[in-house]
């Protein structure tokens, strides 16, 4: 059996309202590109970089972010995730 994957790389594009979440989503799935939307509207400080969170492990973000990151397709756009800190619309890059 493989052992759980403990590392991730992801972005996200952090938003105070659902409506303003589900809006960037739906612009994601018409092809926008993350980046430019995460530079545009984010208020992570990530945004500057569009939205790259670069590594991290299991654990080190809020519960619902991490379920995220470490359960579902990689790849895939997910969203809204509602946490502490807002909406987020999260990508996993890679995992490992």
């Amino acid at each position: 059996m493989a052992k759980p994957a403990n590392l991730a790389c992801a972005r996200h594009i952090l938003v105070k309202q659902k409506d303003q979440a589900e809006k960037i989503l739906a612009e994601l799935k018409k092809g926008a590109d993350f980046g430019k939307l995460a530079k545009k509207h984010s208020t992570c400080p990530s945004a500057k970089k569009g939205g790259d969170l670069g590594e991290f492990r299991r654990g080190q973000m809020v519960k619902a972010f991490d379920d995220i990151v470490f359960k579902k397709e990689v790849l895939a756009i997910h969203g809204p995730v509602k946490t502490k800190f807002g909406f987020h619309i999260i990508q996993t890059i890679y995992r490992q």
